[in-house]
């Protein structure tokens, strides 16, 4: 199912919920310290990129697409949640030029503690990472469920 509003088409599955995609970025492979953006609904508040999948539009490639555009989400929704270690950053990107976002750098811990308040579930992301450090191929989603039901997936 798909919604079109200005400028973008939201993209639903079959239960209703929003399709979402979302990077862990860290800053190196010990994934100790991981990549926030502020809101833009609340500019001094921290999240994790993210943001609504396009109509035929793979998780993993929306999860990229929105690490550059750093959009924000709505509360009904399914997410599927990336670990990408950052080899390259921008000075200049697309939301820091037209809406002013910033980003920073954030031990674990510290990013848990920032995100409880304002994101939940994306505290919760960082927990249930922290909780599997097991390593895998890249290719086995692990299931998030945060207090709203909708289950999570973040993918190693």
């Amino acid at each position: 199912m798909m919604k079109f509003k200005p400028n973008q088409t939201r993209t639903y599955d079959g239960e209703g919920f929003k399709k979402r995609a979302a990077c862990l970025c860290f800053k190196n492979e010990r994934e100790d310290e991981v990549l926030l953006v502020s809101s833009s609904r609340h500019p001094d508040q921290w999240i994790v990129p993210g943001g609504g999948m396009e109509p035929e539009e793979e998780p993993c490639g929306a999860a990229v697409r929105e690490v550059y555009e750093e959009q924000n989400q709505d509360s009904k929704h399914r997410t599927y949640v990336y670990v990408l270690t950052v080899t390259e950053t921008l000075e200049d990107w697309e939301d820091s030029v037209n809406i002013g976002r910033k980003r920073k750098w954030f031990k674990i811990d510290e990013a848990i503690r920032v995100l409880q308040c304002h994101k939940p579930v994306h505290a919760d992301y960082l927990r249930k990472l922290k909780a599997n450090c097991s390593p895998s191929n890249g290719n086995t989603p692990e299931t998030v469920t945060p207090d709203d039901n909708a289950p999570h997936r973040v993918q190693r």
